[in-house]
């Protein structure tokens, strides 16, 4: 069975082809039978996957974070509604978020244990988050790109439907990504990319009016942020597992600077479900949003520019096969 490698660079990082190098060469030595294609920016890996896919890959490796993990599966399972029972996906984590992999446990700074991690093929099925459009759906022609500024574009599904592994943001921490993908392309450096993203964050507006459904209770309000997380979803649904068939959903509203400092140092140790003004839900149920106002949404790191009220967030339980350790 060969494998299917879709390398994704990581950005902003000096020599970064040594560590593919360094995969390769590895591949080679345990005699692992692959071909490999590598993305040529933001969004294309959707593109790879779907020409992966198409082509009868049944393990498909992707050499990337989590954008270019979420963005790789969703072009697989668009061109090849079967791929979630006929293939199964792996990942090298080799970017500037690598939130599922660390869930896993894959290592992130020793891309040898990872692959060795994908050549004891220990598969698990993994729940997966999807959003569907309720109203008539047409954001993208089928296998087009949406346009718009963002760097990370987010191509639909035939149905109307985007599919997460780690988590749905709306408000605050998606409108951190926007800005760090806009900064960056000024500053070519991450770390000065989300440094400056907080600083600019404070001239934004920092709720926003929304109305939508967690079982069955109605929630309407200003929120600074919601997250509904399908994983750890950077530690904004810290208890959330890819294996209940559950959803975790966080709000974060009324916030005064101070306690914006607070709730930053909180989710770093862990602690933000601690956090006043931070209220958790978990639902088996699908949650429905009715309106978002005009704030940024982001699905693994990645902005959605293209979104039709009113959507409908589910899991998938046990849905896509997953090699992990």
């Amino acid at each position: 069975m060969r494998w299917g490698i879709i390398y994704s660079p990581k950005s902003g990082v000096l020599r970064t082809h040594k560590r593919w190098e360094k995969i390769r060469k590895y591949l080679n030595e345990k005699g692992i039978a692959y071909d490999f294609v590598q993305s040529e920016g933001a969004g294309s890996e959707y593109r790879l996957g779907a020409m992966l896919a198409n082509n009868g890959y049944k393990t498909i490796i992707i050499v990337g974070g989590d954008g270019a993990l979420n963005s790789a599966i969703s072009g697989a399972l668009s061109a090849y509604p079967e791929a979630h029972n006929d293939i199964v996906f792996g990942v090298i984590p080799n970017g500037h978020g690598n939130d599922y992999a660390h869930f896993w446990d894959i290592d992130e700074e020793d891309p040898i244990k990872a692959v060795d991690v994908l050549i004891k093929g220990r598969e698990r099925k993994v729940d997966v988050g999807c959003i569907t459009s309720i109203s008539p759906f047409s954001p993208t022609k089928e296998g087009e790109l949406p346009s718009g500024d963002c760097a990370s574009p987010s191509p639909w599904g035939r149905a109307g439907e985007r599919f997460f592994l780690n988590c749905l943001n709306i408000g605050l921490a998606a409108s951190i990504v926007n800005i760090k993908h806009k900064t960056y392309r000024f500053w070519g450096l991450s770390s000065l990319s989300y440094l400056s993203s907080f600083f600019l964050m404070l001239f934004h507006r920092m709720e926003h009016h929304a109305r939508f459904t967690v079982n069955h209770e109605t929630l309407e309000g200003s929120f600074m942020n919601i997250c509904i997380g399908n994983s750890y979803g950077y530690g904004l649904t810290p208890n959330a597992v890819p294996y209940n068939g559950m959803l975790d959903v966080t709000t974060l509203s009324h916030p005064a600077i101070s306690q914006l400092v607070a709730g930053m140092y909180m989710l770093v140790t862990g602690r933000l479900l601690s956090h006043r003004n931070v209220r958790p839900y978990r639902s088996r149920q699908k949650i429905r949003i009715e309106e978002i106002g005009n704030a940024c949404i982001s699905i693994d790191g990645q902005v959605l520019t293209d979104v039709q009220f009113p959507i409908e967030v589910s899991v998938r339980q046990e849905w896509l096969r997953f090699l992990i350790p």
